[in-house]
């Protein structure tokens, strides 16, 4: 059965498909923005559903921001659809502030890049890349398989994608369809929460202490439903968090029950981190992991290595060569020369930030501020108003980047950047947050 909305035909027996009938019509233009949706009884019954079925689907599309609701006025098209919202919550720095926002590497810590990239641009050279070529570089496939395995991740193909952001998306769109829901970390990396609701898939967020997702949050999304499971191991932006071996053990006794649960893994951290992986991999029938090079060798180095069962990678090596074809053979030479080299030295830049995080933290307790980073390079740090907290910093001359870019039932926190702190910076940073965070006490405070 279906429904013809103008010139539209709406049409779907479940929740998930309506919503994304709906959605594909609002996508397409056949919906325009303003456009009344018919009352849920009303498309109910010339579907043939249960009205709740209806109203699990128009709720869907609100969570999507596809739709809003006024009431007694009914259901309507948004007039701007957000499906990249929280890509708009950013700080303006202005001139003079120190930017602590960004969430980038210290540059000081970066390799230099010139000797690889002209190395591998003279192999290209000698054998050039033609179409047809294979698409992974043999060097680099060898490396990150050596690699993984020592990590303990279990053996499978190997693909390579522009960033650990398009693996994620890849591996989502080779098994899920509209409508089903995804276990997100909250709070966790702003860009994939702005990726999954984009896809028209919906999030279920758990929360994480600093050893990563709580086994009985993911336990009951699962139970609820959710098919997918995407996990940080290490340096999870926004908190630090990283996956011991005995939360690690109690996730895997979690997946076993649900061995029918897409896993994900982001290893964003390679190489900056000085913590041992844990990896989630092979516990489930389909599963991915993803090794990114932009953190420890350059935002600008879009390359993530990806691996995980024969019939996901086959999905998605099949899919990107009907897109791309494949990610550039001199990026690959390139990072290959970069990894063989030993051109970043991972303990050295894992303990410079963790120096600088344990610096901070600690400046932070000293005047009664929580804190919580135990890798990476950020300090998640809750706030009792976020929104004052951010622009009394700004004002103070410290740029941080809203929690709200990175949480959806958490409490209001703020993110601090400190990859390039100086140690002349530490205190008057910790003392601009505690005043951010409790204004107006001024120096009625004592500081152990």
């Amino acid at each position: 059965m279906w429904f013809v909305l103008g010139e539209y035909r709406i049409s779907g027996r479940r929740a998930a498909e309506i919503s994304a009938s709906i959605e594909r019509a609002v996508g397409e233009g056949a919906l325009e923005p303003g456009e009344l949706l018919p009352p849920m009884r009303e498309l109910a019954e010339r579907l043939g559903v249960n009205p709740n079925t209806v109203a699990a689907a128009y709720r869907t599309l609100r969570e999507r921001g596809v739709i809003e609701t006024a009431g007694r006025r009914g259901s309507r098209v948004r007039s701007k659809p957000a499906t990249t919202a929280r890509e708009m919550i950013r700080v303006e720095v202005p001139p003079g502030v120190r930017d602590l926002s960004d969430g980038n590497p210290d540059p000081a810590l970066l390799p230099p890049l010139a000797g690889a990239f002209a190395a591998a641009a003279a192999q290209g050279d000698k054998e050039p890349v033609l179409y047809g070529h294979a698409p992974v570089d043999p060097g680099l496939e060898r490396l990150a398989r050596a690699g993984l395995v020592a990590d303990g991740v279990p053996d499978g193909p190997v693909a390579v994608t522009s960033g650990a952001l398009d693996a994620v998306e890849r591996v989502l769109a080779a098994h899920l369809r509209p409508g089903d829901a995804v276990v997100v970390e909250d709070p966790g990396w702003g860009s994939l929460l702005d990726l999954v609701p984009a896809l028209g898939l919906r999030t279920v967020p758990v929360a994480l202490d600093d050893e990563g997702p709580l086994p009985d949050d993911v336990r009951r999304a699962l139970q609820g439903g959710a098919r997918a499971l995407i996990v940080t191991d290490r340096a999870q932006n926004p908190t630090g968090a990283a996956l011991t071996a005995a939360r690690a053990e109690a996730l895997r006794a979690v997946l076993a029950d649900h061995p029918e649960t897409l896993v994900i893994e982001d290893d964003h951290g390679h190489h900056i981190v000085d913590l041992p992986l844990h990896p989630l991999a092979g516990v489930t029938h389909r599963w991915a992991f993803s090794r990114s090079a932009a953190k420890a060798y350059g935002p600008d180095l879009r390359l993530a290595v990806l691996t995980g069962d024969p019939l996901t990678l086959d999905r998605v090596r099949g899919r990107q060569r009907l897109g791309p074809g494949w990610v550039s053979l001199t990026l690959q030479r390139a990072v290959a020369r970069l990894w063989a080299d030993g051109a970043v030295d991972p303990t050295g830049v894992a303990t410079r930030y963790g120096e600088r995080r344990d610096a901070l933290a600690a400046a932070l307790r000293r005047r009664g501020v929580a804190a919580r980073g135990r890798s990476g390079m950020n300090l998640w740090v809750p706030v009792p108003d976020e929104t004052g907290a951010v622009a009394r910093l700004l004002h103070a001359g410290w740029a941080v980047a809203p929690g709200a870019r990175f949480r959806m039932n958490t409490p209001p926190s703020i993110r601090v950047t400190v990859s390039t702190l100086t140690d002349a910076e530490i205190d008057p940073l910790a003392e601009a947050i505690a005043a951010a965070v409790r204004p107006g006490e001024g120096d009625r405070r004592t500081y152990a």
